[in-house]
């Protein structure tokens, strides 16, 4: 492998545990403790969760699922005394009348366990949930087909999942996440730590400036349009195609000779035309990058069809996409 550049030099020096607060090693403790308990949750869409999470007003006594995967409240001293005590001690839970509420889930992603946050916590929510589990899917059938990397970099990393995806089959790469979300950095490296992964956790937008070169550079960006701006949602854009395409394009610039891009993410068809197909097409074409590109889903996010913005989409799909450098 390759000399490492500065800053990647400078995080081996700096692990991701010298970077957190005594509540984030709370945290820390606790995704250990949840993991010798062999805890386990799959993040559903957020209309299932309101639907499971409304057959019951609070979580059963002792229930670590109603508290870490549901999001319902608990009455102090229901919890087992260290989950509770942790929870406390990581500045994870808020007062909801006579009962307390989780500010964070725990969910399982390819085999490990991942903090973000709980239901209804706000415009700068880490969002974690079905299209986690598509992206982590497109990358272990990327990189079966050619494992080969040795610096990736993970584009609005999130809760980490990518990232930590990448790690874990390359524990000798170097390995970037970048977000704009002061929150999810924080969780990121949690994740991380509890992982055992050095990832190089950077703060700032798309690239965060970043030069590269990267031999893999991955996304799943927000790829809704949503008036509310909420960071984990908007894509940007009439259709909420522009975070992905603007990531795309940026992500060309840092690829190394024979590189990837490999993006997961949701596409508007308007009258038959997949718009981030076209896009991509016409950004391969413009480079002289190879592209494959895959619907993985014909159907999500429904709902988003009923607004206004939406009036001339007949669909969204979600997509997996890869461009390379030849």
């Amino acid at each position: 492998m390759s000399a490492l550049p500065p800053e990647d030099r400078l995080h081996e020096a700096a692990p991701p545990e010298a970077r957190l607060t005594e509540a984030d090693r709370a945290l820390v403790r606790l995704l250990d403790r949840l993991e010798a308990h062999r805890y386990a949750f799959v993040a559903p869409t957020p209309s299932t969760a309101s639907v499971v999470a409304g057959r019951r007003r609070r979580a059963r006594p002792d229930d670590l699922r109603d508290v870490l995967g549901w999001s319902l409240p608990f009455a102090p001293g229901d919890l087992p005394d260290d989950v509770e005590a942790l929870l406390r001690a990581g500045e994870a839970l808020r007062p909801d009348g006579e009962l307390l509420r989780p500010t964070l889930r725990v969910s399982t992603v390819d085999g490990r366990l991942h903090l973000h946050s709980a239901r209804g916590t706000g415009a700068e929510a880490v969002f974690l949930g079905p299209d986690s589990y598509r992206f982590v899917r497109l990358l272990h059938e990327t990189l079966d087909r050619r494992p080969g990397f040795t610096r990736a970099l993970d584009i609005g990393a999130g809760a980490g999942v990518g990232a930590l995806a990448l790690a874990a089959r390359a524990p000798l790469a170097a390995i970037t996440a970048t977000d704009v979300n002061p929150q999810a950095l924080r969780l990121m490296r949690i994740n991380a730590v509890h992982a055992g992964q050095p990832l190089h956790v950077v703060e700032g937008s798309g690239l965060a400036g970043r030069t590269g070169p990267f031999d893999l550079v991955v996304a799943n960006p927000p790829y809704i349009a949503d008036a509310a701006g909420r960071t984990y949602r908007d894509g940007g854009g009439a259709l909420g195609t522009a975070v992905a395409l603007g990531w795309a394009r940026e992500a060309l610039e840092v690829l190394a000779p024979g590189g990837r891009f490999v993006l997961y993410t949701g596409a508007p068809v308007v009258e038959g035309r997949d718009v981030v197909r076209a896009g991509l097409a016409d950004l391969a074409a413009a480079r002289g990058l190879d592209l494959a590109y895959e619907e993985l889903d014909p159907d999500v996010f429904g709902g988003a069809l009923r607004r206004p913005e939406y009036d001339a989409v007949e669909r969204i799909a979600a997509v997996g996409a890869v461009l390379t450098r030849p």
